[in-house]
């Protein structure tokens, strides 16, 4: 019978609490939290169902592949010639010391993929998620950085972790670790992670794991943030389509040795005075809130009976929002406009009321939606939340 464990962002975190985490940990410093519950993940991931993944898809090297921080893999070794996985070969290398990682397992497997569309709704920034299965006595990587705060789950097994300095604090995506640049520091934490157990890890915060006994299974769970550079690049951007002086070409010559900068610096800085005068903040943010909702494809697991029930439904019928549904309004004349899943629905500005509350409400009567619409009105709404897939029928 499917599990009806919820993982979530609070679930990840406990008994850490929100306020706590955004203000003691994201983006300052590790999180580590000991369970003592190896079962604590439940079914979120094992073994078995991972090889199932493996063994049940056609796999390119783009989605699976070897890491052995002791001997480099290439991946010629465990691929066929069109690039698709050989399976045989691959667990063959991981039976060799190496790690198999396997990349955007959510959308794999929808139990992640529900986790991930859990944080996006908490933390307005795109997550995604990586395994690493590592088999006894060995290492998949070396000691690095990653570009993006992660989140590491741990589900099978004991792994040693190390974390060391923070060579570049908080990285940009386009900052990827180079080790032939970067010196490793000295030890600043030094743990064993357990099932159940989770730990955070700043971006450019130098780390390594390895197992010493037995395989061990973690899950990676990547934040991709939006970050005040890219709120201010779009902000100039878009400025600059109505501000004739930022499109204006820099003074001739300038490129020229010795040449005078006097005036040019002037006008950079006058420039900069009018970006922070007049730049649309509202319009910048929007832009990425935009981006962010419009590309969250949808999660409609039962969509089929969903879809089949809807000549069935009363107003005594029990209705609730998707879980994790990401959504963004907004109202233009007249008319309400509802964001989601790339798609807009527009409906009349007087089913506002009705229409957010059934967006964020997990369960209610079709009856008890407030509001100003007649039952029959009501019907029509829910019917037409249910079919784009944002309302389920709960009975």
């Amino acid at each position: 019978m499917p599990s009806t464990r919820v993982y979530d962002f609070d679930s990840i975190i406990a008994p850490i609490t929100r306020k706590q985490f955004f203000e003691e940990y994201w983006e300052k410093k590790p999180l580590l939290l000991h369970r003592k519950s190896p079962t604590y993940y439940g079914d979120l991931l094992t073994l078995k169902s991972l090889d199932r993944v493996l063994t049940s898809h056609t796999l390119t090297g783009n989605n699976a592949f070897i890491a052995n921080a002791r001997n480099n893999v290439d991946p010629k070794e465990y691929t066929f010639l069109d690039g698709s996985i050989d399976l045989a070969r691959l667990y063959q290398k991981f039976a060799d010391g190496g790690t198999i990682g396997f990349n955007q397992l959510h959308t794999f497997v929808p139990r992640l993929h529900e986790l991930c569309r859990s944080l996006e709704r908490e933390l307005s920034c795109r997550f995604q998620t990586n395994i690493y299965m590592t088999p006894p006595g060995s290492q998949g990587f070396p000691p690095h950085y990653d570009s993006h705060d992660v989140i590491i789950l741990q589900v099978h097994g004991t792994k040693h972790w190390q974390i060391f300095d923070t060579p570049i604090e908080l990285p940009f995506r386009g900052q990827p670790f180079k080790r032939a640049e970067t010196p490793v520091g000295a030890v600043t934490m030094e743990f064993d992670l357990e099932p159940g157990d989770m730990f955070y890890l700043p971006r450019g915060m130098m780390h390594d794991a390895q197992t010493r006994q037995g395989e061990t299974l973690h899950i990676t769970v990547g934040a991709l943030a939006t970050t005040w550079t890219e709120v201010l690049l779009e902000a100039v951007a878009k400025m600059a389509l109505s501000d004739a002086e930022m499109r204006r070409a820099l003074p001739p010559g300038f490129a020229r040795t010795g040449f005078d900068r006097t005036d040019a610096r002037t006008t950079f800085r006058e420039l900069l005075r009018r970006v922070a005068d007049k730049a649309d903040a509202d319009a910048a943010l929007d832009h990425f809130a935009d981006d962010l909702v419009s590309t969250r494809t949808a999660l409609l697991e039962g969509q089929l009976e969903q879809i089949l029930s809807l000549g069935k439904l009363t107003l005594n019928e029990r209705v609730g929002a998707r879980p994790n549904l990401l959504y963004r309004y907004r109202e233009k004349d007249g008319v309400f406009i509802v964001s989601c899943y790339g798609a807009e629905m527009r409906l009349p500005a007087h089913a506002a009321v009705p229409t957010r509350y059934a967006l964020d409400t997990p369960d209610f009567a079709v009856r008890d939606l407030p509001g100003d619409l007649d039952d029959e009105g009501k019907l029509v709404l829910v019917k037409r939340l249910m079919r784009e897939g944002m309302v389920r029928r709960l009975t």
